[in-house]
């Protein structure tokens, strides 16, 4: 892998490790992180109550041409209720509160804070 590609990964890893703890600031319990199958991977899946939280995480540097939030488009909206559908066979069925799709965006200025935005029911 180039040094592009590794800076990337950082960058990723950096990500979900905000957003795993935004959710968790928020009151959800991370259960798993980085899960795959062949159809690809869930970034966070976590719990808010008795409901089943599928969580793509997207991360930017500030000045991307690109907000993370437009990040999830059609295709990868139905890529993740597949894969959502497959973590559910694998774990025993929906829960009761049934699955939502969340995303979180990490937007990572040139200084300061990073901005964390969580959007519940984006698929």
């Amino acid at each position: 892998m180039n040094a592009k590609g590794v800076a990337q990964q950082a960058l990723g890893r950096y990500g979900e490790e905000l957003a795993a703890r935004r959710l968790t600031e928020s009151g959800m319990t991370v259960i798993a992180r980085n899960w795959r199958c062949r159809a690809g991977e869930i970034d966070i899946v976590a719990r808010d109550g008795d409901a089943l939280v599928v969580c793509e995480v997207k991360t930017r540097r500030a000045g991307d041409f690109e907000h993370p939030m437009a990040a999830v488009r059609a295709g990868k909206a139905e890529r993740l209720r597949r894969l959502a559908g497959r973590w559910l066979a694998d774990h025993g069925g929906p829960p009761p509160g049934g699955v939502r799709i969340d995303l979180v965006a990490v937007l990572l200025p040139r200084r300061g804070a990073a901005l964390v935005e969580h959007v519940r029911g984006v698929a």
